[in-house]
C-alpha cells in the first residue's frame, strides 16, 4: 500500500515509528513532515496530506497528533476524504470496512507504540465491504454541509 503521512509537533515520535514500520513492512510511505518538534498547526498537515489522497485514489492518508481529534476534523472538511480516528484494531478494521475510509488518524498522547502497530495491522488487512455499506458511505459522499 502507498501513505501519505503527516502530523503536527505533537504526533513526531509516533509519526516517525509509524513511517519506519510501515516501511519495514514494504509498503511505499511519503513522509510530508514535519521533522522537527517546533510548533505547527495541524491543519496546514490535513491539508496536505488529504490533497495528496485526493490526487493518488488507490493511496490512504494517515494523519497524527496529540489527540488526533483536530486531525480528523481538519481532514473530514474535504470531499472526498473519509477521515477515521481510530483508537485500536476494531475500529480501524471497522472504518475500512463499513465506511471506507481512506485517512487514518490517530493520537500521541492516547495509544502507544503496540497499539499502534495493532490499528496499522488492521488498517492493511481491511477491506472495504461494500454491499449494504455502499449506500451509505454515498450519502455521507453527498452532503454538503
Amino acid at each position: 500500500m502507498k501513505f501519505y503521512i503527516a502530523t503536527d509537533h505533537a504526533g513526531i515520535d509516533l509519526k516517525d515509528f509509524t513511517v519506519q514500520l510501515l516501511r519495514d513492512k514494504g509498503h511505499e510511505v511519503i513522509d510530508l513532515g514535519p521533522h522537527s518538534k517546533e510548533r505547527v498547526d495541524y491543519p496546514d498537515y490535513a491539508v496536505k496530506v488529504c490533497e495528496q489522497v485526493l490526487g493518488d485514489t488507490a493511496a490512504h492518508g494517515i494523519l497524527i497528533c496529540g489527540s488526533g481529534i483536530g486531525m480528523s476534523m481538519a481532514a473530514n472538511r474535504f470531499q472526498g476524504i473519509r477521515a477515521a480516528l481510530c483508537h485500536d484494531a476494531y475500529t480501524a478494521t471497522v472504518a475500512r470496512g463499513h465506511n471506507d475510509a481512506n485517512v487514518l488518524c490517530f493520537g500521541e498522547r492516547i495509544i502507544g507504540k503496540g497499539v499502534a502497530e495493532s490499528i496499522l495491522d488492521a488498517w492493511i488487512a481491511g477491506k472495504f465491504e461494500a454491499g449494504r455499506h455502499c449506500g451509505r458511505v454515498n450519502k455521507i459522499e453527498a452532503i454538503k454541509g
